[in-house]
């Protein structure tokens, strides 16, 4: 019996139908297994995993496969979104054994949980081949198997351990890291390493806050540089604006096409930076169009934002994306066809398969003439209203906690920058800018009330919801840590006290239930459900790790709040992540980023005014803000946030107060003094 029909992934959702007598993860699984005497298949995978949709087509979906699998094993299906927990163990036994990891992961398990054969994808017959062995190998060899788990899960216990070195995150430190990240630098193509190539948001969110402590200009390049050749890349839908998970090649040409809310809401936070300290028209315009994309495309009103747009479309990837200079010309007419052709790198022998291209902007149009700008945008719009007539990729509607969180605070910042900024470009683009700015917002507050009023019961975070159904599966330290830093967001663009408090409530309960020996942190509570290791993985990767998004929402609390014992437990847990920061560069980019802005302060900024939307004082601060500062704006002694408390006018006008590290200066009343105090 199938048991997967009432799931909340929409990935076990698509294996309801297999048959294969799949289960969710839960106790009565393993219980299951020891009362056969059979072995577990634990399977793991994601709704947008190209290869994972392939092994389901290959095996899941065949009845011999089936039957081979109710026969002799209890088999478990895992959305590695919903329990990255699991996914964390399991991985880490993956990589102990075979030396690499990725999705589907495919686990065979005592019925303990204990884990003696792992691997990834295997086509049909090798897979049967495999299952036939495994059965054999329990039915006649079980102690060597049972020997083979007790190596695996010590292997496991060790990679997971807490309580290692642990060293102050200095500014010697954080230049070591900027140093080794530049001596891994692309050059040629920008971005970090070869094929396949991701985008390193975290890196470039460090580098660019190391730019502004340092004034290097070599970290603010390398964020320039990669950020464009990302933006003109195949990687960046030069027609709905958002960022595939990866290139397949070097240069960022041919996507994965799966698009994840992470990734977009992190290189939302990118390009909106660099459009901020540059000025940078190409920025701009990128940020534009990934809140665009955020709020059209993931998010769902009153249900928060999706988790991802599949990588295929029918089976077929990049169906609903590529194009011959033949479909242009259909679209557009001969000239305009031509002219797209031209701009966006489309030939006759392609650069994707069968003769079809993925769109790449191959001119600079963003400094162009305003007529070839407009040009070009109705190109896009003609092409995009074309595009949306074609099949369409699934969407994977499962609201995870913590990439809701990322999404919220990168909207934050783009909005509140954005509406600081005034009309920029021509009237088309000022208007266009003015309209995604309003969506984006709209989409921000109601995906921040969503988190607030579904994911947070009983004072706890869970992980994963859909259709405004909150499933079962419980928030991992990440969750609280993006959300919370999120929460923290919301605060500086409302005014509102709630969005601090429950930031406090839930920064509380990391601290209560998540916290470990010597100022590091676990992955999952104290009260969770036991795994065969207790997760505790320091480092970043293609989202902040667990550790580094806690200590970011502590030290924007702490600044908020004025409450320095926060602060402390931020530094103490960067102090477990220090001794690999500058050895390890690409994988503590977040942690490094947050180590920017306790050495920068961070500054806390009160602007007490009638028009926290419009007052210039506001602008300035947002505009020339250093490396994680916190802002608020609004009337003397609003009620619920503590940065405006005590602080009045200066004789009837607005007024400015700035600190650092709790220690402020005095107040000021115009644009000049406060970009002082700022630079």
């Amino acid at each position: 019996m199938n048991r997967l029909a009432h799931a909340t992934s929409p990935y076990l959702l698509q294996h309801a139908d297999n048959p294969v007598d799949w289960w969710p993860w839960c106790d009565e699984a393993f219980a299951e297994a020891k009362r056969r005497d059979v072995p577990v298949l634990i399977s793991v995978g994601y709704s947008a995993c190209h290869w994972c949709h392939v092994m389901a087509h290959e095996s899941f979906e065949n009845e011999g496969v089936g039957r081979l699998l109710n026969e002799g094993f209890v088999s478990i299906k895992v959305d590695r979104e919903e329990r990255p927990d699991v996914d964390a163990v399991y991985m880490t036994a993956t990589q102990a054994m075979t030396g690499q990891g990725g999705w589907p992961m495919t686990v065979f398990a005592t019925p303990d949980g204990t884990p003696f054969y792992c691997g990834t994808y295997f086509p049909r017959q090798n897979f049967v081949r495999l299952l036939e062995s495994v059965g054999t190998a329990w039915r006649e060899q079980r102690d060597a198997v049972l020997r083979q788990g007790a190596a695996v899960v010590e292997a496991v216990g060790g990679a997971q351990a807490v309580g290692g070195p642990t060293a102050p995150l200095t500014a010697d430190l954080l230049d070591a890291a900027a140093t080794q990240l530049a001596g891994e630098y692309d050059e040629t193509n920008g971005g970090f390493g070869g094929a396949p190539k991701f985008p390193p948001h975290l890196n470039l969110l460090f580098l660019l806050r190391h730019h502004q402590r340092t004034g290097s200009p070599q970290s603010l390049e390398m964020v320039r540089h990669t950020c464009e050749a990302m933006a003109r890349g195949g990687i960046h839908d030069q027609l709905a604006g958002g960022f595939a998970r990866y290139s397949v090649d070097g240069h960022w040409t041919v996507p994965h096409f799966e698009k994840m809310l992470y990734d977009n809401a992190l290189l939302l936070r990118v390009y909106t930076q660099l459009w901020r300290l540059t000025g940078d028209a190409l920025a701009l315009r990128v940020a534009r169009d990934i809140a665009r994309f955020l709020a059209d495309e993931l998010h769902r009103p009153g249900q928060g934002f999706a988790s991802a747009l599949d990588a295929d479309t029918e089976g077929v990837e990049g169906l609903t994306y590529v194009w011959t200079p033949a479909q242009l010309v259909e679209v557009l007419g001969d000239e305009d066809g031509r002219w797209a052709a031209d701009l966006f790198a489309v030939t006759e022998s392609g650069t994707f398969e069968h003769g079809t291209s993925v769109l790449k902007l191959a001119r600079d149009v963003d400094d162009a003439d305003p007529a070839v700008r407009e040009r070009w945008q109705d190109v896009v719009r003609r092409l995009l209203a074309a595009r949306d007539t074609r099949p369409q990729p699934a969407r994977d509607d499962k609201v995870v906690a913590a990439w809701n969180g990322l999404a919220v605070t990168a909207l934050a910042e783009f909005v509140r920058l954005v509406e600081t900024s005034g009309r920029i470009g021509t009237e088309g683009e000022a208007n266009l800018l003015e309209g995604v700015t309003i969506v984006a917002d709209g989409a921000m507050r109601d995906t921040a009330e969503y988190l607030a009023r579904v994911h947070m019961v009983d004072g706890r975070l869970r992980r994963a919801s859909r259709d405004g159904r909150v499933g079962e599966p419980a928030g991992v330290l990440e969750d609280y840590g993006c959300v919370a830093e999120a929460f923290c967001a919301m605060h500086q663009v409302t005014g509102e006290g709630r969005w601090l408090e429950w930031a406090g409530q839930l920064l509380d309960t990391a601290l209560a239930h998540f916290a470990a020996p010597g100022g590091a942190f676990y992955d999952t509570a104290d009260d969770a459900e036991q795994l065969v290791a207790r997760p505790a993985d320091p480092t970043d990767n293609a989202t902040p790790s667990g550790r580094s998004a806690i200590a970011a929402a502590l030290v924007a609390y702490s600044a908020l709040t004025g409450q320095t014992h926060y602060r402390e437990v931020a530094e103490a847990a960067l102090s477990t992540v220090a001794p690999i920061v500058g050895r390890h560069a690409r994988f503590t980019g977040y942690a490094a980023t947050v180590g920017e802005a306790l050495l920068s302060g961070p500054y806390e900024i009160a602007v007490v005014t009638a028009d926290p939307a419009g007052d210039p004082l506001v602008a300035a601060a947002h505009r020339h803000a250093p490396p994680g500062a916190v802002i608020v704006a609004g009337q003397p002694d609003q009620a619920g946030v503590p940065l405006l408390a005590d602080r009045p006018l200066l004789d009837g006008e607005s007024a400015a107060y700035v600190c650092r590290g709790f220690v402020c200066q005095r107040p000021v009343d115009t644009v000049e003094d406060l970009v002082a105090q700022l630079t």
